[in-house]
């Protein structure tokens, strides 16, 4: 269990941000503060339009605060980095490139030599259990694979910060059930700190130490988690009494949030 008492990875600091609409000012995120410690594993819950993916991306240095700021290892986030790797629900590969040639991409352009990277990109393919679609092309490959492929991408530039915006979420539930278990037994090899937005409960709680729910917009953290049920996590895990109480708890509040949005 990550807990306190490991340094803070990621500080999420007061964090605001707004845009201008044709209604006006909209405020997507309305003061957003949070610890996110090394190792450790986060998951996002929240109605649709919480500003989850504004977050997500903020870390990410794709967007900007309007006020506050994001550090990782005590640096302030000023833009994208290969200290952060993402993956976002849409697989994001290139499809003229093969397996091979999408995981090798991030590596080339942090300027590692051919052969190293070579090297790198077949460790992470073998990794995703894809080193027999080495050499084939994304359109060769179902929505399951396109997604191992992009997580092998993710990894094999060595971040620090794992940044997931529902990367299952298109898939089918037989395929995100296994690529829940590949993530988890990945994780716990890798070590890696992730930070994993669902609108799944039952997927936060399986792969989570902390399940973060937000409220409707302006998004805030409206409740922190704890989700002490010991890893190795199964399916089985799903059917304990202390997973479907927290998994009654989390889903009366995230539902408490969809019935303000429609009021």
């Amino acid at each position: 269990m990550a807990g306190n008492n490991l340094p803070v990875k990621v500080k999420i600091d007061n964090v605001v941000k707004k845009y201008s609409g044709r209604n006006g000012e909209m405020v997507a995120l309305n003061g957003v503060s949070l610890d996110i410690h090394e190792n450790e594993f986060v998951c996002v819950v929240g109605p649709s339009g919480c500003g989850k993916s504004t977050l997500l991306n903020i870390i990410a240095g794709l967007h900007e605060p309007t006020s506050g700021q994001v550090l990782v290892d005590g640096q302030a986030v000023s833009g994208p980095g290969p200290d952060r790797g993402v993956v976002f629900q849409q697989y994001a590969l290139f499809p003229w490139l093969t397996v091979q040639k999408n995981v090798e991409f991030g590596l080339k352009l942090q300027g590692m030599a051919q052969d190293k990277a070579e090297q790198e990109a077949k460790k992470y393919i073998k990794m995703v259990d894809l080193e027999q679609f080495a050499q084939s092309y994304p359109k060769e490959l179902s929505g399951g694979m396109k997604q191992r492929v992009a997580i092998a991408r993710a990894y094999a530039i060595n971040p620090k910060v794992l940044l997931m915006d529902e990367p299952f979420g298109a898939l089918d539930a037989q395929t995100r059930t296994q690529l829940q278990t590949e993530l988890l037994n990945t994780w716990e090899k890798e070590q890696k700190t992730c930070f994993f937005i669902t609108h799944d409960v039952e997927e936060a709680i399986i792969l989570a130490q902390r399940v973060i729910i937000m409220s409707a917009r302006p998004g805030r953290i409206k409740e922190v988690v704890e989700i002490s049920i010991p890893y190795p996590r199964t399916q089985e895990t799903k059917m304990t009494k202390e997973f479907l109480d927290l998994k009654n708890h989390i889903w009366s509040q995230v539902y408490q949030e969809y019935l303000a949005i429609r009021k």
